[in-house]
């Protein structure tokens, strides 16, 4: 080696230990992520054609499958996540949907809020630490578009001493099917002249089904129904993950109806019976439920019944698709290539305010009584309907990809104060700084939130499932009309409202009256988590349409509480947070355990 090649790769290693050796940044660690560094789950996401249903359609797919792989992480532990975008000319991040990112803001995932995207042939690496008491289901999505269509996965926040007892569990992801390519239904719905995305062509569970008319396959390709295998005397925790696109469903097992409900969105509840399930794009619930007897069995299949078929139905919508999933016991002989000819159960119809009173979370969780509520916010929905473009506003604007033209915790961190909400212009304004089109919120304060559906002209009414980033909240119920505080005290009295992250807004009538109020759904939240967070309706049409906006938690001390030089890296498209072929990322850690 000569002198000047020594020198050379001298130099190289000190440049190299400088950037692996934590940089301790306003308490927090600055770390250069070479081949060193191992992250502990790795997706790469990439787009080509996948037969579903016996249908092929180019789709974005995470690891080569729709549903990407199922992950599981333990809480109160630190773990990197590397999302790989293999994509030639799209964008992409990945948000977890249902955990806080309050402790590592850039890594929600929100591409109007949190972090630019992950630019093609880029790879972002996210820094999760699911908190003691996270303990539940969950899943992650692409939030670009209408990627999460087919760029989902389920998520498992496992629990070291869970509160209940079973002997298994099994994943029930649920996704929709259109066969429109994601171009061209964001294309419909963004640009002039608007065209609906249609209905959904499939629910499919667990990424499999079979197509709803007979004889409607694609070529040669081969499908069935998902498989649900169980055994005997046993119970079984079933984790119900809403992943659709658009679709509302009701489902039930045939022969099954002894369901008990043990955790919605992620947080414990009290056993509560039921023999079906409604639920809505991003909501899970788990449940509870003994298999037959073997005694049972012997007698259904002395009836000739040898399998039990998962139902489901959509709901509030102008056509109702009907899908399907078999529960298999051992021993008995099925058939998962034919769907019934008649549906085995009828499964009720919609039930406006299903639950909204009846769960109680399992341990006591820090209600507000109304007493503790500091501020009252109404967010009013309003769906605009022009000869070219359907369009939906909270409080009389949309957010969109169009606005604002970088995601709004860069912007705040590119020194752009001009965008800080006006805390005082917005309390003025009953919550919206119109300047900014942000709801700002102080730590410490215990807002009620109330999501107020209004109609204008003929625009037809849909269902809206609302998500909350950045923390649960607590659900007080809906209702129809106009919200009316002291009737729904006089509901909650008696009950223990439980803590989510999506709940339905339900719609009352099917076609809007201009002016008239026509349904609500109503939050308690204890802000205790400073950041920019989404909250949005989850169905990804009206998402694209502008029915999201933008909170901000804190004061810009509380917000930007990283020093600049921290978080350079973050603050460009394709910045040096974010890793290529020939460049490894500078990422800050958040938590100290990452050594461990």
């Amino acid at each position: 080696m000569t002198t000047k090649t020594a020198v050379m790769s001298f130099c190289r290693l000190l440049i190299g230990l400088a950037l692996v050796l934590p940089s301790i940044v306003n308490g927090y660690k600055l770390r250069y992520h070479d081949e060193s560094f191992t992250p502990d789950v790795v997706l790469r996401v990439t787009e080509s054609s996948i037969s579903r249903a016996c249908s092929t359609r180019y789709s974005v797919l995470i690891n080569g499958t729709a549903p990407g792989p199922e992950i599981r992480l333990r809480q109160g532990r630190t773990y990197w996540i590397r999302v790989y975008n293999d994509m030639e000319t799209q964008n992409l991040t990945m948000h977890w949907h249902g955990l806080s990112m309050a402790a590592s803001p850039f890594s929600d995932g929100s591409p109007q809020a949190s972090q630019w995207p992950i630019a093609p042939q880029y790879f972002f690496d996210y820094e999760l630490h699911p908190d003691v008491g996270d303990a539940g289901t969950y899943f992650y999505h692409s939030h670009i578009g209408f990627q999460a269509m087919s760029a989902s996965g389920p998520l498992i926040i496992e629990d070291d001493d869970p509160p209940y007892q079973y002997d298994e569990e099994r994943i029930v992801h649920l996704s929709d099917l259109f066969l429109k390519t994601d171009e061209e239904i964001e294309t419909g719905l963004t640009t002039p002249p608007y065209v609906w995305s249609g209905e959904t062509n499939n629910v499919l569970v667990n990424g499999q089904g079979l197509p709803l008319n007979t004889g409607a396959r694609d070529g040669d390709n081969e499908c069935s129904l998902a498989t649900i295998l169980v055994e005997p005397e046993k119970v079984y925790r079933l984790r119900f993950i809403g992943a659709t696109a658009l679709s509302f469903v009701s489902l039930a097992f045939q022969g099954h109806n002894n369901l008990s409900i043990i955790e919605v969105d992620g947080d414990y509840t009290q056993p509560l019976e039921v023999d079906y399930l409604q639920i809505g794009p991003g909501q899970r619930f788990s449940v509870l439920m003994r298999t037959k007897r073997r005694e049972e069995l012997e007698e259904d299949r002395a009836n000739g019944i040898n399998q039990y078929f998962l139902q489901i139905e959509t709901r509030e919508r102008p056509i109702s698709v009907r899908s399907y999933a078999v529960l298999i016991y051992p021993g008995g002989s099925y058939n998962v290539s034919t769907a019934p000819a008649n549906p085995p159960i009828t499964l009720p119809s919609t039930a406006l305010g299903w639950l909204d009173y009846e769960l109680r979370p399992l341990t006591p969780n820090n209600f507000p009584t109304l007493a503790e509520v500091t501020r009252r916010v109404t967010v009013t929905i309003t769906q605009i309907v022009n000869n070219t473009m359907v369009t939906f506003l909270q409080n009389g604007f949309p957010w969109t990809e169009s606005f604002p033209p970088m995601p709004y915790l860069v912007a705040l961190y590119n020194e752009e104060m001009s965008l800080f909400p006006s805390y005082e212009s917005a309390v003025n304004n009953g919550g919206m700084d119109n300047r900014t089109r942000t709801f700002p919120a102080k730590l410490g304060e215990v807002l009620e939130i109330v999501i107020q559906m209004t109609g204008q002209g003929n625009g037809i009414l849909n269902v809206h499932p609302f998500h909350a980033h950045g923390s649960h909240f607590y659900d007080i119920g809906s209702g129809n009309g106009t919200y009316d505080l002291v009737q729904n005290e006089e509901r909650l009295k008696g009950t223990e409202p439980v803590r989510r992250d999506t709940t339905m807004l339900y719609r009352y009538t099917r076609s809007g009256i201009a002016g008239a109020t026509l349904g609500w759904r109503a939050w308690r939240l204890r802000v205790t988590n400073a950041g920019v967070w989404l909250a949005h309706c989850h169905i990804l049409q009206h998402m694209m349409m502008g029915m999201q906006t933008v909170w901000v938690f804190g004061d810009r001390n509380d917000v930007l509480r990283l020093g600049y030089p921290a978080v350079k890296g973050y603050l460009s498209y394709g910045g040096e947070a974010y890793g290529n072929s020939s460049r490894w990322p500078t990422c800050v850690h958040y938590w100290d355990d990452d050594d461990d």
